[in-house]
């Protein structure tokens, strides 16, 4: 009888935290701890949900997730629901997301061109838009651009995850880095997505559950060769030398905490987006800090 009183207080005591991010190899190397159990998180149990950054974006309309990943361009119009978490976002210090062509085009020949894009709320997308404001977008997933830039489908791919590594072994050229035009407009990195914790948590759990990714994030980099080899299974056919690469471009410095400069470009980013009437107001971003 005792044993099965405590069997329930422990199931009471446990508290299910739903954790949602992209099935790829950067983020699955930034919960590899987590998700692995190699942290120890007393009284709570992650559950890990995996899932493309449109749909999430789209999730977190509704409060699916306690934690999720989202699109620096999603957050304002979800900043009512989820406040932005200190660590575990990707930025792109002077390159990012990549306009394709299967031949070569200048930058200044993209107006009017139907663009393949990976969403409309993603962040690739608003910045496609600040740089170039008239296109035709064509929605479709993120890992179908590249085909459908080499059958025509579209003139044009956006391309966002290990498509921006991939694509010169698929014959295509490069229109512009939108990473290396945001760094020459603003002298800042591009920030891509970050991590969020839903608001009806509360900032105490809120700072627990930070504390936790970015503790995962930290195993990850002391554990670099395991981690990758975790990461790998999400790597989708990249080979290890890339998925290295990848990983290394979006989990790093700037994962373990924004600091000023990465606040900075995200509210430079939201504000640009506002005033050019991409985003809804106000302006307005908070981030949820250990103070």
């Amino acid at each position: 009888m005792s044993g099965t009183q405590t069997a329930s207080k422990t199931e009471k005591e446990t508290v299910e935290i739903k954790l949602a991010h992209s099935p790829d190899s950067d983020d699955a190397f930034m919960f590899y701890a987590l998700a692995t159990h190699k942290l120890a998180t007393p009284g709570y149990k992650y559950t890990h949900v995996l899932s493309d950054i449109q749909t999430l974006n789209d999730a977190a309309l509704t409060e699916t997730y306690d934690v999720t990943a989202l699109s620096f361009a999603a957050y304002p119009t979800l900043r009512d629901k989820y406040v932005l978490l200190d660590c575990g976002a990707s930025f792109g210090d002077n390159y990012g997301p990549i306009v394709v062509a299967s031949k070569p085009m200048k930058k200044e020949d993209l107006a009017g061109k139907r663009i393949g894009v990976p969403g409309l709320k993603t962040t690739a997308y608003l910045t496609l838009k600040l740089f170039e404001p008239n296109f035709e977008p064509v929605v479709m997933a993120f890992d179908k651009i590249l085909d459908a830039v080499k059958n025509e489908v579209v003139e044009a791919g956006l391309l966002i995850h290990e498509g921006q590594l991939l694509f010169p072994q698929l014959g295509m050229h490069r229109v512009v880095d939108l990473g290396v035009w945001w760094h020459e407009q603003t002298g800042l990195p591009l920030p891509l997505g970050g991590n969020a914790v839903r608001r009806a948590l509360g900032p105490a759990l809120g700072l627990q559950i930070a504390k936790t990714i970015k503790d995962s994030v930290e195993y990850g980099l002391e554990h670099r060769e395991e981690a990758l080899n975790y990461a790998m299974q999400f790597a989708r056919d990249m080979e290890t030398e890339i998925a290295d690469k990848f990983v290394g471009m979006y989990v790093n410095r700037w994962t373990l905490g924004y600091g000023d400069r990465g606040k900075h470009a995200v509210r430079e980013l939201i504000e640009r987006g506002t005033a050019a009437g991409l985003l809804p107001g106000p302006p307005n971003v908070e981030f949820l800090c250990q103070q």
